[in-house]
């Protein structure tokens, strides 16, 4: 399933030219997740997070760029889980026209979840890949 949300390109995010900056994409992109795990209990203070061993790291962040965003307003951001493993998941995401009809950028994004004392992969929870099944991509089955 995907989620999509509404996401504000702000004067400050666009280039000399007046075009959303290329690396700015990449921050729609993390404010969306952002609000779909904070609207689950995740918070940063591991202290009051509803997911105390969720310590995220980005491995991997890939974009193509399709049609560039022109000034400020609202665009929308869908997003995707295609896969979560033992201790990474992989976002699949589109960044749109906030009617849907331009797809400005696309690609995927890599967690890996860390243990904050060793900075080593360590496993997701059942609290966590439970939260997260509102976001997993449906495997196609062969026939």
């Amino acid at each position: 399933m995907t989620q999509i949300r509404p996401v504000q390109v702000h004067f400050d995010d666009l280039d000399a030219m007046g075009l959303l900056h290329n690396s700015r994409y990449a921050l729609l992109v993390e404010r969306a997740i952002s609000a779909f795990w904070t609207e689950r209990g995740w918070a940063f203070d591991p202290s009051v997070s509803a997911f105390p061993d969720v310590y995220l790291a980005v491995r991997e962040f890939k974009i193509t760029y399709h049609a560039p965003i022109v000034g400020a307003g609202e665009v929308l951001v869908e997003f995707w889980l295609d896969r979560m493993g033992t201790s990474s998941g992989v976002y699949g995401f589109r960044v749109m026209s906030a009617d849907g009809c331009t797809t400005h950028a696309d690609g995927h994004r890599v967690n890996v979840n860390l243990d904050p004392a060793t900075l080593r992969p360590a496993p997701f929870s059942e609290a966590i890949r439970e939260a997260a099944t509102p976001l997993m991509r449906p495997v196609p089955t062969p026939g």
